[in-house]
């Protein structure tokens, strides 16, 4: 399959103008919708060259790296063996649609929760704004449970980041928390050691959650800093 190729057919020009103006750090946007993108994926995956497509590292479009992402998220081998090209590609991630993608496509780690989360503990502590992502989209995609809760608030509040994308995956995370668990995520916002911006962003994203009710959206505003 010539990949490229295939994905340039596929690039809708009105599509291309919505998501470009959503990702604006980038440039390099063809406007390929994301159901569109998964069947190519697993085209590429049900094919005999998926593993030289996902060592290419002169992707030009964000396409071809978002279809690298989709394609990892559907190898079938051990897990250990996923989490190598896990690590090479996180590197290549430059904007939060493919790190968002990405990581809701990992769907191995339903079962080897404990060995992902000891996987992505690293990225927490990372100097690049989008390991820092990749690691809270996770959290926030496969870990919000009572296992994992109290440790997750206790990793957000370790957070310190001034990047926009970075700050944004913790406020999401913390936000979808609430929604899994309100009155102890209500608790630590209370006492959070969160920044202010960081803080302010989460009680926004709790209150445009439709899973939470309007009389807790109106209790949260006088929460929200100054």
């Amino acid at each position: 399959m010539n990949i490229k190729a295939r994905i340039l057919k596929e690039a809708e020009k009105d599509y291309k103008k919505f998501s470009a103006a959503l990702i604006p750090n980038i440039d390099n946007v063809l406007g390929v919708r994301l159901p569109t993108l998964r069947k190519i994926a697993k085209e590429i995956y049900d094919g005999e060259d998926w593993q030289n497509f996902l060592q290419c590292n002169d992707c030009e479009f964000m396409e071809e790296v978002m279809l690298q992402g989709m394609v990892i998220g559907l190898i079938k081998d051990k897990p250990e063996k996923i989490l190598e090209y896990v690590k090479s590609f996180v590197p290549k991630i430059n904007n939060w649609s493919v790190c968002d993608s990405f990581c809701n496509g990992l769907k191995f780690t339903k079962r080897n929760k404990k060995l992902v989360w000891d996987f992505i503990q690293p990225y927490f502590k990372s100097a690049e704004e989008y390991d820092i992502r990749f690691g809270f989209v996770m959290l926030l995609s496969h870990f919000i449970e009572e296992d994992y809760i109290d440790r997750i608030l206790e990793i957000t509040d370790q957070f310190k980041d001034d990047r926009y994308y970075a700050k944004m995956g913790a406020a999401w995370a913390v936000s979808v928390c609430f929604v899994k668990f309100p009155e102890k995520t209500f608790t630590y916002l209370k006492n959070s050691n969160l920044d202010k911006q960081t803080y302010n962003k989460c009680i926004q994203k709790i209150r445009e959650s439709y899973r939470v009710d309007n009389s807790t959206k109106e209790e949260l505003k006088k929460y929200i800093k100054s």
